[in-house]
C-alpha cells in the first residue's frame, strides 16, 4: 500500500510528519498525492481557516483511505470519522504508532497530552534545512488560543536526545536547523536549562553553521539569550510575539508583554543587526477603530521587517469567543491590509541597507533558483549550475518589492 503525507500548519507539525514517516516500515511512501492508496492528513485548527483547508482537502479526496491526526483531530476527527470522510483519528502521542494504525479502520484514538517525542530523525526528505522539535505544548493563557487545549502544557524534549539528532542530521549534510516547539521559549523550565545554554551546546557539533529558533515570547528573551545574539552562528533573524502592540488590546488578550517593554526590547536587538518579525493579530473583539489607531502608530515606531499577520477568528471553548464588541470583517480586512503594506515597507528598505548575503539554496522555484538569507528572507538565483542545498554568498543582487534577485 503506498501513502502520502499531506502536513497543514506549522514547522512543528512538519516534524511530527517526519516522525511519522520514521516510524512507517510496511507500506511505501509516495511524493504524489494521485498514486497514493493512503492518505495521512498531519491537520493545523489555529485558525477557522485552518480548519476549513483541512476540511475541504479532506472533501475532495475520492477512492482513498483517509486518516486524520495533528491538532485537527481535537476539534474536528470525530465529526469527520462519524460523518465518514475519514478511516481512523489519531492524536500527537498516537504518531509514533503510525505503522499500526493505518492497518485499523473506524477508530479514534487521541492517546494524552502529556507524551513528549523520543524519536531521532536522521534525514529530511527534499529539504535543505532541518527542523528540531526541542518543546511541546503551552503554559500560556491567551484569551483567544486554542493550542493549550490540543497541544497539552509545556514540557521539554531532554536535552541528550536533542544533541544525538543534531548530530545525526548534520553527518548527512544539513547545516542549518530550526528549533521548533508549540512555545520554543519555554524549553528547559522543566529541566532547570534554557535556550541558549542548548544552542550553545548545538553550535560546537560538526557541520552546524546556522542555528534559527521559531517565535518566541517577548518575557523569554533574558540576559543569557541576548548574549548568543552575537555569535556567527545565529541566523539574524528573531521572531517574537507580540500579537498586538495597545496596551488595552494586550490586557484583553491575556497577554504578559505590554507595547513599551517590547519596543525597548525590539530596538535593542534590532541594534545587533537582526531582522524582526511578529505575530498579530486584527479584528480581536474589543478592538475599536480608537485602539486599533494607537496600535497603528505604536507599530510604526518598531524596527519590524516581517509580519505573520492573523485576522481574528473565533474558536470555540476559548474566553475570547463570548467577548462582546466583535469587529466586522470589513474592518478587519482593511486594518489587516494596512498593517500589510507597513511592514512590507519596512522589509524593503531594511533590505536596501543590507549589502552581504550567505544563502542556503533550497531548490528551484520556476526558472532560478531559491533560499531565505541569514535575515529570512527570500532571495532568488539565476545559475547554469546545479545550486540546491549549497551554501551562496552575496554582495551583488537587486534589491524588488517580493524579494532579491541574484545571478551567479
Amino acid at each position: 500500500m503506498k501513502v502520502f503525507f499531506k502536513t497543514f500548519g506549522c514547522r512543528t507539525n512538519l516534524f511530527d510528519t517526519q516522525v511519522m514517516l520514521n516510524s512507517l516500515k510496511d507500506f511505501e511512501v509516495v511524493q504524489k498525492e494521485s498514486e497514493a492508496d493512503i492518505i495521512v492528513v498531519n491537520s493545523c485548527t489555529v485558525t477557522n481557516g485552518a480548519d476549513s483547508s483541512v476540511r475541504n482537502y479532506i472533501n475532495r479526496l475520492k477512492n482513498k483511505k483517509v486518516y486524520l491526526t495533528g491538532c485537527g483531530a481535537f476539534t474536528k476527527g470525530e465529526e469527520l470519522l462519524r460523518a465518514k470522510k475519514v478511516n481512523g483519528v489519531f492524536g500527537h502521542s498516537e504518531k509514533k504508532r503510525v505503522n499500526s494504525l493505518l492497518k485499523e479502520e473506524n477508530f479514534f484514538k487521541l492517546g494524552d497530552l502529556e507524551t513528549i517525542d523520543s524519536t531521532i530523525i536522521e534525514e529530511f526528505k527534499g529539504k535543505s534545512r532541518a527542523f528540531v522539535k526541542i518543546q511541546e505544548g503551552c503554559d500560556f493563557k491567551c484569551s483567544y488560543c486554542i493550542i493549550p487545549s490540543v497541544r497539552g502544557l509545556a514540557r521539554s524534549v531532554n536535552e541528550e536526545q536533542i544533541l544525538k539528532q543534531i548530530e545525526k542530521l548534520a553527518s548527512n549534510g544539513f547545516g542549518e536547523f530550526i528549533f521548533t516547539g508549540t512555545n520554543v521559549g519555554s524549553y528547559g523550565k522543566d529541566t532547570n536549562t534554557s535556550l541558549a545554554k542548548l544552542f550553545k551546546k548545538v553550535s560546537q557539533i560538526r557541520g552546524v553553521r546556522r542555528i534559527r529558533v521559531g517565535s518566541l515570547e517577548p518575557s523569554q528573551i533574558d540576559e543569557e539569550f541576548k548574549e548568543i545574539l552575537k555569535e556567527p552562528w545565529m541566523a539574524k533573524h528573531l521572531h517574537i510575539a507580540l500579537q498586538h502592540t495597545s496596551d488595552k488590546m494586550l490586557e484583553i488578550m491575556n497577554r504578559r508583554n505590554r507595547v513599551k517593554e517590547d519596543l525597548k526590547l525590539f530596538e535593542e536587538i534590532a541594534g545587533y543587526g537582526f531582522a524582526l518579525g511578529s505575530d498579530f493579530i486584527v479584528g480581536h473583539p474589543g478592538e475599536d477603530e480608537e485602539i486599533f489607531k494607537e496600535a497603528f502608530e505604536n507599530l510604526k515606531k518598531f524596527p519590524l521587517t516581517h509580519i505573520h499577520l492573523f485576522t481574528y477568528s473565533k474558536r470555540s471553548n476559548t474566553p475570547s469567543a463570548s467577548m462582546k464588541n466583535t469587529v466586522s470583517k470589513q474592518d478587519a480586512k482593511r486594518r489587516y491590509h494596512q498593517i500589510k503594506a507597513l511592514i512590507a515597507e519596512k522589509n524593503y528598505h531594511f533590505r536596501k541597507k543590507h549589502p552581504s548575503l550567505e544563502v542556503l539554496v533550497e531548490g528551484r522555484k520556476g526558472e532560478a533558483f531559491f533560499g531565505y538569507d541569514q535575515f529570512f528572507n527570500p532571495v532568488w538565483i539565476e545559475s547554469s549550475q546545479d545550486l540546491k542545498g549549497n551554501w551562496i554568498y552575496l554582495d551583488e543582487y537587486e534589491v524588488k518589492k517580493e524579494g532579491n534577485f541574484a545571478k551567479c
